[in-house]
């Protein structure tokens, strides 16, 4: 399984799952990463954390401890 926290800047990925329960589940997916959305990792905060992202035509920062609930696939998997 490859998340979010994991894929490098300059890298679009699509979301496959969001992993997690209750608020933090909600919250991830009221941003946008539904199952199929196609992420672009612009950004990354000199000491890794936050992850500046395009997903659905906006900017999203989040923290990579968000990240690693968010499950991806890169293009060619």
């Amino acid at each position: 399984m490859t998340t979010l926290r994991e894929i490098p800047c300059g890298e679009k990925v699509t979301v496959v799952k969001v992993h997690g329960d209750g608020a933090l589940r909600k919250r991830i997916r009221d941003m946008g990463m539904t199952k199929g959305a196609e992420v672009f990792v612009k950004k990354v905060a000199p000491l890794g954390d936050p992850i500046e992202l395009t997903i659905r035509g906006y900017a999203l920062t989040i923290r990579k401890e968000d990240a690693a609930v968010i499950e991806v696939s890169t293009e060619g998997e």
